[in-house]
């Protein structure tokens, strides 16, 4: 009877705990901001407090017309499935993640997210698309001479670099000799470059036309670009083989189940949206997000514009939970 009395008053104490958990965005728990590293910790580390620190004072302005009360937390992850599952068990509250990462978490997990955001490059481009590339002196035309091959993927959590381009060699029926991952994208180009493999992936953007000393000369921006002072040939030596369709940039994913409170849920919800929107108007702002990210400008994004992409992905035959472990495997060994 005592053992039995005993659970019976821990249940209780579980339950009153659970129901008294502080809500997001107290200071027991803020609101968390998930940031993805695309550059060094410390440029990192100081553009995301002031994204974190707008949000913050933005939120509480509005909802207790104050500078203070919504309290947001920035959260740089040791890996990209701790950003996954993250979201699972609701500690995070927000993220800007990869388009397969976005996939992988709303629709292969089914955690509760949507994406809000996402960002303009250069001329208003909200896409961006995958290339697969070859020695232009290699004898290879189309996408069928790559069988028997080997080749170079990026990474395993590159949705230009692996998702995209595996996908158009699976479904060209392409069977290859084997297969690398180079990690980076100017890895890629310079192993094709060398000889080491006979083909590779990496991102694809169309180049620019420039007059230079009354001249027309093309200006690459696909990954060629990044070995371009190394091997000044490489736009002659190494051809674009195959382009994909377009890839839509990154999502700026929120957690949809922030309130039980529907309407706080919503209006909290497009709270943090504006005040994102309002922070790339500022000075500050846009320069601290072409830090992170390499955008000119962020635009609303229904979770709709990611349905061909979605469709794809889902389609591949990949171990989609395990490609991303793959990654934190690689992100842990460079620790």
């Amino acid at each position: 009877m005592t053992k039995l009395l005993s659970v019976f008053y821990i249940l209780i104490f579980a339950n009153l705990i659970a129901c008294t958990e502080p809500p997001v965005g107290s200071k027991n728990r803020p609101f968390t901001m998930y940031f993805v590293p695309a550059i060094d910790a410390r440029t990192i580390s100081l553009a995301t407090d002031k994204v974190v620190d707008y949000v913050s004072k933005y939120v509480s302005k509005a909802l207790y017309n104050k500078p203070t009360g919504f309290y947001v937390k920035g959260s740089i992850p040791s890996s990209y499935i701790a950003i996954v599952e993250a979201f699972g068990t609701n500690r995070a509250d927000f993220a800007i993640f990869n388009t397969f990462g976005y996939i992988l978490t709303k629709n292969v997990k089914k955690y509760p997210v949507e994406a809000i955001l996402t960002v303009e490059r250069s001329n208003g481009k909200r896409t961006y698309y995958s290339q697969i590339i070859v020695r232009a002196d290699s004898g290879i035309k189309t996408l069928k001479d790559l069988n028997g091959k080997r080749f170079a993927f990026s990474d395993p959590a590159s949705t230009s670099g692996y998702i995209v381009p595996f996908n158009m060699l699976q479904k060209a029926g392409i069977k290859l000799k084997s297969h690398v991952f180079a990690q980076k994208h100017d890895n890629v180009v310079t192993m094709v470059y060398q000889k080491q493999v006979n083909a590779g992936s990496t991102y694809y953007d169309e180049p620019i036309t420039k007059i230079v000393n009354g001249k027309k000369v093309k200006i690459l921006r696909d990954a060629r670009a990044r070995v371009i002072t190394q091997f000044p040939d490489v736009g002659k030596k190494i051809k674009v083989l195959a382009i994909s369709e377009g890839i839509p940039n990154e999502p700026w994913m929120l957690r949809t189940n922030l309130y039980k409170d529907k309407v706080k849920n919503k209006k909290v919800k497009q709270l943090i949206k504006q005040a994102l929107l309002d922070f790339q108007k500022t000075k500050k702002g846009h320069k601290a997000l072409k830090e992170l990210y390499d955008m000119d400008k962020l635009v609303e994004v229904k979770d709709s514009a990611y349905d061909k992409i979605r469709k794809m992905i889902l389609s591949t035959k990949l171990d989609l939970e395990g490609t991303l472990k793959k990654k934190d495997k690689k992100i842990k060994k460079k620790k």
